[in-house]
Formats: structure tokens, C-alpha cells, sequence
């Protein structure tokens, strides 16, 4: 290894992950932020059956030169996260959402390191469970979690 070579990632052999359908990456109880760009906000848009500047007026704000998708007043969770039939919540906007969702639980934040990767699972029940994510898909998800 040449003298700049860096130690690989801890997650290295890959991580579990399979979505248990539960909304909670896209609750809050804290403030954040849902990124958007004006392709996927168009995306929404189309899929909503709106005007892209409806759906801009109505479901989106400014922070600083990004757009984020606006939150409940009342608790932070994702405008878009909608009672179910079946009990629980679920994204309105799925098939559509944002590469940022698409991208959850393989963050930059959440593969800091193993500890953070646990404290995510103790939010996110789909965490360490379901299929084997390989080295290089995580790597792809987090790379798309940056834009």
C-alpha cells in the first residue's frame, strides 16, 4: 500500500438493512431537513397531479440555496408521511421521493461509525435485519445521500 492508503470502511463485509415500512426516518420529533431538487420536486408534482409552482408554494421552503420539503408544524415529521389503512404511517410520495429518502439508513451520518450505525437502529426497526447490503450498493446510497 502506497504511503496515502487509507484503512477501508468499517462496513466494509456490508450491512442488513430492509425497510420495515414504519416512517420513523421520516418523523421527527427534531427539525430537518428533506432535500430536493427541482427534478424530484417536479417528479412530486407530476405524481400529485399539481403545478411544479403549487407544489413549490405549497410543500417546499427555501434554506439558504437548497429546497427542502416542509415539515408538520406540529411534530417535524415529513409533510408526505400519511396515515395508512392498515394502521401506522407510510410515505405518501414513495414511488417518487427524494434521493435523499431512497438513500436512508446508508447516510454519511450513519456510517460514521459502528456506534452511529447502532444508534440509527435503535430508531430505525429495519436496521441489521433483512438483506445484505453489498460494500459497494452503500457506497453508491451514501454518494446519493451527499447530493
Amino acid at each position: 500500500m502506497g504511503i496515502f492508503a487509507r484503512e477501508p470502511p468499517w462496513y466494509v463485509a456490508g450491512l442488513a438493512f430492509e425497510c420495515a415500512g414504519c416512517g420513523r426516518c421520516c418523523a421527527g420529533p427534531e427539525e430537518g431537513y428533506i432535500w430536493a431538487t427541482d427534478a424530484e420536486i417536479a417528479a412530486v408534482a407530476g405524481f400529485l397531479g399539481i403545478p411544479e409552482a403549487r407544489m413549490k408554494g405549497r410543500f417546499t421552503r427555501k434554506v439558504g440555496r437548497r429546497v427542502t420539503l416542509v415539515e408538520s408544524r406540529r411534530n417535524n415529521d415529513c409533510i408526505f408521511l400519511l396515515p395508512c389503512s392498515e394502521g401506522g404511517r407510510k410515505c405518501g410520495i414513495h414511488p417518487v421521493r427524494p434521493a435523499q429518502c431512497r438513500s436512508w439508513p446508508f447516510w454519511p451520518s450513519n456510517l460514521e461509525s459502528p456506534e452511529s450505525w447502532a444508534t440509527a437502529s435503535l430508531r430505525c426497526p429495519g436496521i441489521n435485519r433483512g438483506r445484505l447490503w453489498p460494500f459497494d450498493e452503500i457506497e453508491t446510497k451514501r454518494n446519493s445521500a451527499r447530493a
